[in-house]
């Protein structure tokens, strides 16, 4: 396993995170897996030199810190010895005040995350999304207070417009708040917006990129076909992967077959291996509901592409319209 700075912090983090959504409650999602069935997987991560690993307190309603602070307890030697990372604002609960980026959400929200995962500090702490009803000032001062009690050693920021991102950034510097060092985006082969605007920012400001949906829901792995068939549970219990992404797409899925077949390799390695060249990228976060698919990740962070090859790959990309920032 490679290991990289996140961004320009001191935080170094293993070139793979592993994505925690997928371990939970079925009950909530039907591809979700159990503690018992997640833990081989996460015991591969470890024993592949993972240490960086992604939650956030809205995911199967909380179980998926639980099962992440149980899992990683018991499979790393020292709390030190990886990096965790959970995030705020999604609803978790019933109440006005269960949600959102406000200052009574976060000290609130933090609190519950350190219980379910049985630790006294998170090294990465997140804003989900933008608050639109909440001032940004407000957010960044929490957090900077999250910061300055010991709960948290870094914070980061989830998808946003760039300019709320360039907003945040600027009210954290001039209070002398913390800053975000971390942007979690979505940006794949089918999805490459943020190289517009967030990208280009993030490179600038010395922020690390860290990708959600790195293989764009499966799509990119051959989960999903053209006549609409799905091969996997969760491709075919997702109602979000119909909608995120275009029948053009199928034609950057038939590139990266194509130079996948002339390797020898898988198609999601020769995705994820992309991405990993990307400039700013520090890490992808990647889902895996089996020891293969993480396999093939940790794989593909020892891949590299001929600029012919990447050419290929990039060459059927269409614009889209921004999806991921709500």
């Amino acid at each position: 396993m490679r290991y990289v700075k996140l961004g320009s912090s001191g935080l170094r983090i293993s070139r793979i995170c592993l994505g925690m959504m997928s371990y939970g409650d079925p009950r909530n999602r039907e591809w979700m897996l159990r503690e018992d069935a997640a833990e081989p997987i996460v015991r591969r991560a470890v024993e592949a030199g993972v240490t960086f690993f992604d939650t956030a307190d809205m995911y199967s309603g909380g179980a998926s810190e639980k099962i992440t602070g149980r899992l990683l307890s018991k499979l790393f030697a020292r709390r030190d010895d990886y990096v965790l990372a959970t995030k705020v604002y999604f609803p978790t609960g019933p109440g006005p005040n269960d949600r959102g980026s406000s200052r009574k959400h976060v000290l609130a929200a933090i609190d519950d995350s350190l219980t379910r995962l049985g630790t006294d500090h998170v090294d990465l702490y997140q804003i989900h999304r933008w608050d639109h009803e909440t001032p940004i000032e407000e957010t960044m001062e929490a957090l900077h207070d999250v910061v300055r009690a010991g709960k948290a050693r870094y914070i980061g920021a989830s998808s946003m417009y760039a300019w709320q991102f360039a907003k945040a950034q600027h009210a954290a510097q001039a209070a002398g708040w913390t800053r975000f060092v971390s942007m979690q985006n979505h940006y794949n082969l089918v999805y490459r917006e943020e190289e517009r605007e967030m990208i280009p920012l993030c490179l600038d400001q010395g922020v690390g990129v860290i990708p959600w949906s790195p293989l764009a829901r499966g799509l990119l792995t051959g989960s999903r076909r053209r006549d609409g068939r799905q091969r996997t549970v969760r491709s075919g219990s997702d109602p979000l992967a119909g909608s995120m992404y275009q029948d053009v797409d199928f034609d950057v899925v038939d590139a990266v077959r194509a130079v996948a077949g002339e390797r020898g390799l898988p198609p999601a390695q020769l995705a994820l291996a992309w991405l990993l060249g990307r400039p700013g990228v520090s890490a992808p976060i990647v889902g895996a509901g089996r020891v293969e698919h993480l396999d093939d990740a940790i794989a593909s962070a020892d891949v590299s592409l001929s600029e012919e090859e990447a050419a290929l790959l990039e060459a059927p990309y269409r614009p889209h319209q921004i999806i991921g920032h709500s």
